[in-house]
């Protein structure tokens, strides 16, 4: 069984949202296990779960789909972004080898670079190179950029063409173990905050293992103001709990309360652990959020 989290540059149109869904339940092998999306990243995040012959058919549908109605020359949200269908990660699920996702990654990126005309770059476990291991790496520069970068030696995509899709960008795809992705909403509406408690907390500027972090402006019917984006590549180095009471730490040294954490997609049963300084874990998980508990549903 593989894990498989397509993330498409798609947050606000809920019909669009809704057709790459129903590709994706065409289906019948896969089952999917959540989808959500965010209209201020102008994001959907979905999780599906299947043997590999299954994901690959359901990934290939969702690309057929997301390209017929996303076009990034029209696209502008909060998150980063190289691609209407921008980022597929796949991940090992109970005692699934990683390399049989890093051949799944292989396969599907040839045949998305050969159907669709989009170049395709791999990543973490599946990477050609280090300088392609990190997502961020990849997507610096964002949509916009692509064509020069295209033209780097350094840069050329692993499958495809060596030029941008004009309205899809390029995707990446790879394979990696659990990642919890979620946001700490603040009291607060200024950036610099958000971006200030981000590099505290983030590994690249010295902070806490396995934590990536970005501050970004939102504005939705929950939350108006600013949050910490935060993705934790390995809930076993640094735990969950962990990176919740840093954030809460250091927007206390700078007066600013937390407002609400978002857990975005789902969370393994064994990352639900530990305490933050006001707030229990457990009690920001619901059940039907962790991912052990959709996987029996299915």
């Amino acid at each position: 069984m593989i894990q498989a989290i397509p993330n498409i540059s798609e947050g606000r149109r809920k019909n669009v949202v809704h057709a790459v869904v129903h590709a994706i339940q065409s289906v019948s092998s896969v089952c999917l296990l959540d989808h959500s999306s965010d209209p201020c990243h102008h994001r959907s995040v979905l999780t599906l779960a299947g043997e590999a012959s299954a994901i690959h058919d359901a990934i290939l549908q969702l690309f057929s789909v997301a390209i017929q109605h996303i076009d990034l020359r029209e696209h502008k949200g909060e998150h980063p972004r190289l691609g209407a269908i921008d980022v597929l990660p796949l991940v090992p699920l109970g005692d699934t080898p990683m390399e049989s996702c890093i051949d799944l990654a292989r396969k599907i990126g040839t045949e998305v670079a050969d159907s669709f005309d989009i170049p395709v770059f791999l990543y973490e476990a599946a990477a050609s190179a280090p300088h392609r291991r990190h997502l961020e790496q990849i997507r610096r520069g964002g949509f916009e950029s692509l064509p020069l970068k295209l033209l780097e030696e350094a840069w050329k995509p692993d499958y495809g063409p060596t030029y941008a899709h004009p309205s899809a960008g390029a995707s990446v795809i790879g394979a990696r173990g659990p990642l919890i992705a979620f946001n700490v909403n603040l009291s607060s509406d200024d950036l610099d905050i958000a971006r200030h408690i981000a590099s505290r907390v983030r590994a690249s500027s010295g902070g806490l293992p396995a934590v990536k972090a970005i501050g970004v402006r939102i504005s939705n019917s929950g939350h108006h103001g600013v949050q910490v984006s935060i993705n934790l590549t390995d809930y076993r180095r640094t735990s969950f709990a962990h990176v919740i009471t840093a954030v809460t730490h250091e927007a206390e040294t700078l007066a600013t309360p937390v407002a609400g954490i978002e857990l975005v997609g789902l969370i393994p049963a064994d990352a639900v652990t530990g305490n933050t300084p006001s707030t229990t874990v457990r009690s920001l998980i619901s059940p039907n959020q962790i991912l052990e508990n959709r996987l029996n549903r299915c």
